[in-house]
């Protein structure tokens, strides 16, 4: 192996991304600034041939302050790359999962782990820990779910147990008109599991997203919602806060980590609200850039530095 052998990224198309936004671009770019020559497939690229793992790959440049494939995409080994880096963005539906099952065979690392993609999720993981987290329920019944209302004071959170970006996140009240219909959306009337989820008043300050590599901290960014609106997600109309760890945030890390690094999830996003846990997000969490924004980190303080420098030591590891 070279000393900045190929890496393979599985993700959306190169074009889409944000130069000024999504973590995969500069994930992306400091591989390339660092010698590596990183390629693209999407999930629907992959293949198995035998026990093989292989993919319909093409390199990947940097053009115009842009990312672009820069050649048509060939058949190859997934084991002919130095590591399979797994962006895709959800949702994690049957195309999702099937991915998983082809990176098993990859004879690479891939990261994040096949494995714990498909049994860490992102709204149901958080129940190993406890006092940590709000209280969360899990229900696709409306009565049910009126009962859990009722026991969390007559105010709670509903999402889509495979819900992504902020979409389709409820406020539930008992005193709405319209709960009855909230429900029945929630929960497809009667199809859907939903999470119900105590609601905290500390979400109208935002919600802080966490950044982990290697089960370690490296950087935090609060969301806060635009006004009138109730989800903090950037892609919601969120804006960007710089944000420090608390003692309270590294006790939670801390908690988090060795299930993490058990997973094999090597760069994961925690979100946190008034000192709780609500959700760990291991599929393609992004915050990077705002957080170098933000902290004003250049160079080998980025967090894309500091996502490299630790996939470095993988890629040297036997």
């Amino acid at each position: 192996m070279s000393d900045a052998p190929d890496v393979l990224f599985v993700m959306d198309p190169p074009e889409t991304f944000d130069p000024r936004a999504d973590s995969t671009f500069v994930m992306i770019t400091e591989a390339i600034a660092r010698g590596h020559r990183p390629y693209g497939t999407s999930t629907a690229g992959l293949s198995l041939h035998g026990a093989e793992a292989r993919g319909r790959v093409a390199p990947v440049e940097l053009r115009e302050g842009r990312l672009a494939y820069a050649e048509p995409a060939r058949t190859r080994p997934l084991h002919e790359f130095g590591a399979v880096v797994m962006r895709k963005d959800p949702p994690v539906d049957q195309g999702y999962l099937a991915a998983t099952w082809i990176l098993d065979h990859a004879g690479t690392p891939v990261l994040n782990g096949p494995a714990g993609l498909r049994t860490l999720n992102e709204k149901l993981s958080i129940l190993r820990f406890g006092e940590l987290v709000p209280q969360t329920f899990i229900s696709r019944d409306a009565a049910e779910l009126r009962e859990i209302l009722a026991r969390l004071g007559g105010r709670m959170i509903v999402k889509p147990v495979y819900g992504y970006g902020g979409r389709e996140i409820l406020l539930a009240r008992e005193d709405d008109p319209n709960l009855g219909s909230l429900l029945e959306l929630a929960t497809a009337e009667g199809t859907r599991w939903t999470v119900a989820q105590e609601y905290l008043p500390a979400a109208v300050e935002g919600d802080k997203r966490i950044l982990l590599v290697e089960g370690e901290p490296i950087g935090a960014v609060l969301r806060v919602p635009a006004r009138g609106e109730l989800r903090n997600n950037f892609h919601a109309g969120g804006r960007p806060e710089a944000s420090d760890l608390t003692d309270q945030d590294r006790a939670i890390c801390s908690a988090v980590a060795p299930m993490l690094r058990e997973a094999d999830q090597f760069f994961v996003g925690l979100d946190v609200i008034g000192g709780r846990l609500t959700e760990i997000n291991v599929t393609s969490p992004t915050g990077m850039q705002e957080i170098n924004r933000l902290a004003g980190l250049e160079g080998s303080q980025t967090m894309q530095a500091r996502f490299w420098d630790a996939l470095a030591l993988r890629l040297r590891a036997p």
